[in-house]
């Protein structure tokens, strides 16, 4: 670990306890069964293991006789205080409190890097999220993913990942075309003729695509709209597409997400990428023709079906892009490719991966996530329409009315795969019903006091963390201690909701303790320590907001 955790300190010695006394009987076998981990249930200790449950069966003796056995080995461990033997055999252990709040100078010797670990040991992760069509503009489902996208990549890499985020940008096929047509309906327009009433079903209805029929206009001052043929629609697709994808990337730099590489499937196909993971497949014999198709056989590694990759009409099926995109992702080295994908993409997840076997590499290296659906409501009132045309809500409109950091915060707080409701109403509140708002003032209220602590004039006094004895103060330190967990977690389960749930409690018990504990106006020796458990706070609440791309405002 590049910043080592006092908790892992603990559950290391822990476990090396009782690893050396499973080696004195003979049993090294049975060590991959050790694991010493923090309880899910509250009473159970702060660190606890079952070990031997595991263990006793093969060893021939009861999990108590076992337990009983190493109970004279805890007095030699400084980080436990006491322990309980439970139920049928588990071992809880509480912690102790001064040799715990260490970890307050462990935090400030390196605010910036605590809670970072090596647990990714340098392996290469692509992580690909929004890729959202260029179609029209970016949608709130969009902006979940961006916010839960961006938050995993800064948390992996604080985790010791190498990782690259990309956005793919579907700017080829019919839907291209079919952003030409509309396009060039609103140029007719623009020259006067009545559109609406003849408007295609199938052609983007959306009132964007009259502003960008004004920026063409300007571009092309001598156009005549009513010769455009739909020979012309293909080309003026990729012109407004590019036009959409410059917006989807301003909005999401405003959104603070900022992607390494756009991957552009035009150019993919123009490179020949479709028709070679074709070839490859074939080489591999996984491929046959059938009913004038060209179809890859999936079913062989798990897909529910056959996939048919060229028509009969000799064109290349959606899939054959997505498959040689794929395949260029492993082939550029990457250990790990994760998928964030729309709530329309649960059909993709076996196809995908049957592409990635037939062609050799190891299926469970793609990670594919849904990304779930977003209701906006204000109460109880669903939010449905865009104030610009079409069935839906800009990110930008949301962003602009909510703000980034709720925006951001509100979506990460439920796991990606759940849907979620964003009550637009909590959003702009400011006041402890907002999370947001709870986090952020538990940091600017410890600005606070540390500003009027510098503007005191007192000389600080050696500090003794030994003196923060409140039930309120220990809690404080033991979360303090788990954020590199917490961190770890997030990574190792692609899970980021753990981060936003942690700084919840965090806040929590800063304004518990902040209730019973007085800071400037304690007796010295105490008023250094407690100002050293908020600094620490502080600093823990900052990088956490930073890892989610949200502030820490220094007043509120």
């Amino acid at each position: 670990m590049s910043a080592w955790s006092r908790m892992e300190e603990a559950r290391q010695a822990i476990a090396a306890v009782i690893e050396e006394f499973l080696a004195r009987q003979g049993y090294e076998e049975l060590v991959p069964l050790v694991q010493v981990e923090v309880p899910t249930e509250p009473g159970h200790g702060d660190l606890a293991t079952s070990f031997a449950l595991k263990v006793a069966g093969r060893m021939r003796r009861s999990p108590h006789e076992l337990l009983q056995e190493l109970e004279s080995e805890w007095s030699k461990v400084p980080a436990v205080a006491s322990y309980e033997i439970a139920g049928p055999g588990f071992l809880n252990f509480t912690l102790d409190t001064p040799w715990m709040a260490l970890v307050i100078d462990q935090i400030s010797n390196n605010p910036a890097e605590y809670g970072n670990t090596n647990v990714g040991h340098g392996q290469r992760v692509l992580l690909e999220y929004v890729s959202a069509n260029p179609t029209g503009p970016m949608v709130v489902v969009s902006g979940r993913a961006a916010a839960v996208g961006d938050t995993l990549a800064r948390v992996m890499q604080a985790s010791g990942y190498r990782v690259t985020r990309e956005f793919y940008v579907n700017d080829a096929g019919n839907q291209i075309a079919t952003l030409g047509h509309a396009l060039a309906l609103r140029l007719l327009e623009l020259d006067g003729e009545d559109v609406e009433s003849t408007w295609p079903d199938n052609v983007y209805p959306g009132d964007y695509v009259k502003g960008l029929a004004a920026v063409y206009r300007d571009e092309h001052p001598g156009l005549e709209a009513s010769r455009l043929g739909e020979s012309d629609w293909p080309d003026l697709g990729v012109w407004a597409a590019e036009r959409i994808r410059q917006s989807h990337e301003q909005v999401l730099k405003r959104f603070g997400v900022v992607f390494d590489s756009w991957f552009s499937e035009r150019k993919l196909r123009e490179s020949g990428g479709p028709q070679a993971i074709i070839d490859r497949l074939a080489e591999r014999g996984c491929v046959l023709e059938q009913d004038g198709a060209t179809w890859f056989q999936s079913t062989r590694f798990g897909d529910d079906k056959d996939r048919v990759m060229i028509k009969s009409d000799g064109t290349f099926t959606y899939f054959v892009p997505d498959a040689a995109y794929h395949a260029g992702k492993f082939d550029r080295g990457f250990d790990y490719v994760i998928d964030l994908l729309g709530p329309d993409h649960h059909g993709y997840v076996s196809r995908m991966r049957a592409v990635v076997q037939a062609l050799g590499y190891p299926p469970d290296r793609l990670e594919i996530m849904i990304v779930q659906l977003v209701r906006l409501m204000r109460g109880q009132e669903l939010v449905r329409m865009s104030k610009r045309g079409g069935n839906f809500v800009p990110l930008e409109d949301l962003i602009a009315e909510a703000g980034v950091d709720p925006t951001r915060f509100f979506f990460l707080e439920r796991a990606p795969q759940t849907p979620m409701d964003f009550d637009l109403n909590l959003a702009v509140l400011r006041g402890s019903e907002n999370p947001v708002y709870y986090v952020q003032y538990a940091g600017a209220r410890i600005h606070s006091i540390l500003r009027q602590w510098r503007e005191s004039g007192l000389d600080p006094v050696p500090l003794d963390l030994g003196l923060l004895t409140l039930a309120e103060e220990r809690e404080l330190i033991m979360l303090l201690a788990r954020f590199p967990d917490v961190l770890m977690r997030v990574a190792k389960e692609r899970a980021p909701q753990h981060l936003p749930r942690y700084l919840m409690s965090l806040a929590a018990a800063f304004h518990a303790f902040y209730r019973v504990g007085r800071i400037l106006d304690a007796q010295p020796s105490l008023r250094q320590a407690r100002l050293a458990l908020i600094e620490a706070v502080l600093a823990v609440n900052t990088r956490g907001l930073q890892l989610m791309g949200i502030e820490q405002p220094q007043e509120m």
